[in-house]
């Protein structure tokens, strides 16, 4: 029988980790089920990094999955600042309250202190995460994306667990969430941050991970076909491309061919599907200008060639 969502269990083994992956048809490896195993048993936030595409993301909804509980998502971006991520007053429904109240018997004071009281108040992701009655998987997606102010206001609130909202008080941390921070390099994060946190790099799969992967999701695929796009997949990510594909674009062309009907790949196929791998068009023509090179590397041979 299924765990409610909401409900706490015990910390689940190095095992239940491996399953639990398996489950979900995530092909992990031991440093990334030490790590959050790790990340479970000592309660700190674990930063993932790597390329776009590799599967950071996946292990949050694991980690949730094997914990039972929710999971809260924060999208980072440039520009984010402490009150988009932790709460914001809803105004319509604040002017509506105004239109519809009777101004003469309520004091000014009174009207005000019911304005900015909880009924008013939106809860953003970190301000979720604290106020729920039991440890959710809090996820700061992405967090190389937000500025270094609000890197500094994210550590302090992973310090403090509670935080301040000028017209309501402190509020304190009713459980405290295990938190995944993701980034992909596209800067430097802080030292301080780092060291508050364990640390794992995800790079892009070898040629016989992504094959698994492949076969996990798309489980119907022709084997010599699963090979052929494992090996092109890998060759193609040693070109310097503006966006490389990530795991995500390699399941959306492994079913674009299945579904297609293909065994294998050649020259002809591959140049009338680039578009579903790659979305860049200096991107297209450096790889259809290096097919050659990589169907040679990668021995795959056709009658079409």
């Amino acid at each position: 029988m299924k765990s409610s969502p909401e409900k706490s269990t015990r910390s689940p083994s190095l095992d239940d980790i491996r399953q639990m992956f398996e489950q979900q048809g995530y092909i992990s490896d031991p440093q990334i089920e030490m790590s959050l195993y790790l990340a479970l048993q000592l309660r700190k936030p674990l930063l993932i990094e790597g390329p776009a595409g590799v599967g950071k993301t996946a292990i949050a909804q694991v980690m949730a999955q094997a914990l039972h509980t929710k999971l809260i998502r924060l999208q980072c971006y440039e520009g984010l600042d402490a009150t988009h991520a932790l709460y914001e007053w809803n105004y319509p429904r604040q002017l509506l309250y105004l239109q519809i109240i009777d101004r003469q018997s309520h004091s000014t004071d009174a009207i005000e202190a019911d304005l900015f009281s909880e009924k008013f108040l939106l809860r953003r992701p970190l301000l979720q995460a604290i106020s729920h009655p039991h440890p959710v998987v809090l996820l700061i997606d992405e967090i190389d994306r937000a500025d270094e102010e609000f890197e500094s206001f994210l550590l302090e609130l992973l310090s403090e667990w509670q935080i301040t909202i000028p017209e309501i008080g402190t509020i304190r941390a009713q459980s405290i969430p295990y938190v995944i921070l993701t980034g992909n390099r596209t800067r430097e994060l802080s030292e301080a941050l780092r060291r508050r946190c364990l640390y794992l790099w995800i790079d892009y799969p070898s040629p016989d991970k992504e094959l698994q992967i492949i076969h996990a999701h798309i489980p119907h695929i022709h084997r010599q076909l699963a090979q052929h796009i494992a090996a092109f997949m890998h060759e193609l990510r040693q070109l310097k491309l503006e966006k490389t594909p990530g795991i995500s674009e390699t399941i959306d062309w492994a079913q674009t061919l299945a579904t297609l009907h293909y065994d294998h790949l050649d020259k002809h196929i591959i140049e009338q599907t680039l578009g579903v791998i790659l979305k860049n068009w200096e991107d297209m023509r450096h790889t259809r200008d290096s097919l050659s090179d990589i169907l040679e590397k990668t021995g795959i041979q056709s009658r079409f060639l």
